[in-house]
């Protein structure tokens, strides 16, 4: 009988094992090329960045269809570049966008031929810019300000009523006409955070969920290259996949979504249970679960590493200590701050969820062959699918056939690719986990689902 590989031991692999795992050859790429293509990056964001203002497509949804006659775009909106008066147009941004995806994509490839240095100092240089930039594109951003003002300005539940309470409010004009109605969709811990920051004002609020973005992502690739180390992985590569990744430097750190602070406390977890800390690494999911349920879906699979074959061995195990402690903080957090409102939370992810239509795979896939009418039948389907495939992986990570970390990324792309609403930048919940696998088919999935998140305009 095949001994259990110890799924949560720190490992460094050789070069042998490494073939051995799937690692893919390294791309024999001119270091002109490598150069070429953090260049690249580098101008096609400063275009993005310097349009951003005056570009209708770039700019927050809530402020693109009126006329700037009746509401100038307020001087906080337009950032430090707002004096540039660049107009890309439609046909700017798909040649920007593609530009700085094709660029990315030679980065990667040229990923043995780059420096350490020229990587971070890239990957530094595209999150100032994306913080110098205005909100591009989204409309999350403000928002989590209004549920912030919600609770902490008017004393209304965020997680039972929308924004559309507070019509009166100055704020309410840049929330984005879909969300008006929508409770907050998000856990009490990040809940939470929102009620000191709706204290400052809407361009002080609008700076400080960009900089957490920011800084949450830089945090991040500095947790992906010490994870990598760990696990025997060219930590060069994996912070690359990461960092460089236009979805996230254009969409999470440009639009200040909180994905970037969820994915930094998870990959901590997901760091400390490398280094054998159990009991933090299981408290730290769950933490990160309370910032955004999505982290919730790694749970399963690190308890399933770590807990060994016996089913006894479960509730004894320090991760299931760990995330039952961290669930017991947050969920006095929760009851303390907003009684029985996070309950509700399923309920308010499922109703945006049933919202995606053509924003999701499935979606999409039905309305161009003309069946948009199983949408509804093809989404029951699809959970069912999701759900067996979760067990499934689980069982396989229980008998040692599969690393947790890999299978946890395969479960992300199974969320990706059913879930019924596909915003772009929930395609970096899928990077870091890509970044640490030595599973090639994960990482090339990765770079897929990142071109995807780009069209979606």
């Amino acid at each position: 009988m095949r001994a259990r590989e110890p799924q949560l031991a720190v490992r460094r692999s050789g070069p042998v094992e490494l073939a051995a795992a799937g690692a893919p050859a390294r791309v024999a790429v001119s270091s002109q090329g490598a150069r070429l293509g953090l260049f690249g990056l580098l101008a096609s964001a400063l275009v993005i960045v310097l349009a951003s203002s005056h570009t209708r497509m770039l700019i927050p949804q809530s402020l693109r269809d009126v006329p700037q006659a009746l509401r100038p775009i307020p001087g906080f909106i337009a950032g430090v570049f707002g004096s540039v008066h660049l107009n890309i147009g439609l046909v700017g941004i798909i040649i920007s966008m593609g530009l700085m995806f094709a660029c990315y994509a030679l980065a990667l490839a040229s990923s043995s031929r780059i420096s350490r240095r020229a990587v971070l100092i890239s990957i530094a240089a595209l999150n100032l810019l994306a913080l110098l930039a205005p909100p591009i594109m989204s409309t999350d951003l403000f928002s989590y300000i209004a549920y912030g003002r919600l609770g902490a300005t008017y004393g209304i539940n965020p997680y039972f009523f929308g924004p559309n309470v507070i019509w009166f409010d100055p704020l309410y004009q840049f929330v984005g006409a879909q969300w008006t109605h929508t409770p907050t969709a998000y856990g009490p811990l990040f809940t939470a955070l929102s009620y000191p920051l709706s204290e400052l004002g809407i361009a002080a609020n609008v700076f400080a969920y960009k900089a957490i973005a920011a800084a949450s992502c830089l945090v991040l690739v500095v947790l992906v290259w010490r994870a990598a180390r760990l696990r025997g992985l060219d930590p060069v590569k994996a912070v690359a996949l990461v960092g460089l990744n236009p979805v996230v430097v254009v969409y999470g750190v440009g639009g200040g979504h909180n994905d970037l602070l969820m994915l930094a406390i998870l990959v901590a977890g997901i760091y400390v249970l490398l280094r054998r800390r159990e009991g933090a690494g299981g408290a730290m999911i769950v933490a990160a679960t309370a910032v955004k349920l999505t982290a919730g879906v790694l749970l399963p699979f690190a308890v399933a590493a770590g807990a060994g074959r016996r089913l006894s061995s479960i509730g004894r195990s320090p991760i299931v200590v760990g995330a039952a402690v961290a669930t017991a903080l947050f969920g006095t957090l929760g009851a303390v701050m907003f009684g029985w409102g996070p309950v509700h939370l399923l309920a308010t992810l499922s109703g945006i969820q049933a919202q995606g239509g053509l924003h999701s795979i499935p979606g999409f896939i039905l309305t161009a062959v003309g069946l948009d009418r199983l949408t509804g039948p093809t989404d029951t389907v699809l959970h069912v699918l999701y759900a067996a495939s979760l067990v499934w992986l689980v069982r396989r990570v229980w008998i040692g056939e599969l690393d947790w970390i890999t299978a946890s990324g395969w479960a992300t792309v199974g969320l990706l690719v059913t879930a019924g609403l596909l915003m772009p930048w929930y395609v970096a919940w899928l990077l870091p986990l890509a970044a640490l696998s030595s599973d090639r088919r994960l990482r090339v999935s990765a770079i897929v689902l990142t071109s995807l998140g780009l069209t979606s305009l």
